[in-house]
């Protein structure tokens, strides 16, 4: 029953952008353009301003945007209470998840949950923990699942999983040799990390200026987007790259990497549950209830 022109305008609304709408909605771009043009033709108001590749909301475009949340808010409210008649959960969940929880968590985490709730529509957006965090302050997604240690004060942290920071080499590299490497032999080794805004990157960070070390002080030869780049190029290369244990027990145990320890760094972080502040309701309420109760840390 929802009208789905008011989700595609809040969709391009927090976008800001009618290509992004498209891939997000998996909606043609032409379609999305027909659905702005016929509100903007019933309410006879500019919605966005064109400049360019780029466009902004209009006033009247800010207005429409708080009554088209507030009503899509209500559609889901009484879908899920209207359902809950009939002891059937039935929603949509919007999750957001850094690049390594959406890889090697969110995926085992997402099937027990549909297993229970197979109605329930989700669909996941991948980034950094800092691009994570904007889309749900933007209304993007409905939860979001980070890494990293810096918070913003406007939402609200739960852990729900433990992880840990391991440095691995391929295992035919020279530098497989080690067992233990000391904080002033990792400065001279080729590093590869995540880029900055990775939550990966915070945790090392702060664990390196534990030990008196700065980024400056090492050896960086490349910053990856995502883990797996991180993989393949330790995979094809003599250097050291430090990721979550989780993305490569399997590599490890078929002895194409070898784990290489650092003295004084056991490098252990909490992988965050991040919301907006209140009370969560609906599918999204169970979906926050199932992963603590559940994936303890």
């Amino acid at each position: 029953m929802i009208d789905i022109r008011l989700k595609v305008f809040c969709c391009v609304a927090a976008n800001l952008s009618f290509t992004k709408a498209s891939q997000e909605l998996f909606i043609s771009q032409p379609a999305i353009s027909k659905h702005i043009q016929e509100l903007e033709k019933e309410y006879d108001v500019r919605l966005f301003d064109r400049m360019g590749n780029r466009i902004q909301l209009t006033r009247e475009g800010l207005l429409l945007l708080g009554h088209a949340e507030r009503i899509l808010r209500g559609y889901q409210k009484m879908d899920y209470e209207m359902k809950a008649l009939q002891q059937r959960m039935v929603g949509e969940l919007r999750i957001g998840a850094s690049t390594t929880i959406s890889q090697y968590v969110m995926p085992e985490i997402i099937a027990a949950f549909r297993k229970q709730f197979p109605y329930v529509k989700i669909t996941m957006l991948s980034g950094n923990s800092r691009e994570v965090e904007a889309a749900l302050v933007n209304g993007r997604v409905d939860i979001g699942m980070v890494e990293g240690t810096v918070r913003q004060p406007e939402l609200k942290y739960t852990p729900f999983m433990a992880d840990r920071l391991v440095a691995i080499v391929n295992a035919k590299s020279t530098l497989a040799k080690n067992q233990t490497i000391t904080v002033e032999q990792l400065k001279k080794i080729p590093v590869v990390f995540r880029e900055f805004g990775s939550g990966t990157l915070d945790v090392i960070q702060q664990a390196l200026q534990k030990e008196g070390v700065g980024f400056s002080d090492l050896n960086i030869e490349m910053n990856f987007g995502t883990t797996e780049g991180i993989k393949h190029y330790v995979e094809h290369s003599d250097c050291m790259g430090i990721v979550s244990i989780r993305s490569v027990d399997k590599e490890i145990y078929a002895n194409l990497f070898k784990v290489i320890d650092i003295e004084g760094m056991h490098i252990e972080r909490e992988l965050m549950l991040v919301e907006k502040r209140g009370e969560a309701s609906g599918v999204l309420k169970k979906l926050r209830l199932f992963i603590t109760k559940n994936y303890k840390v």
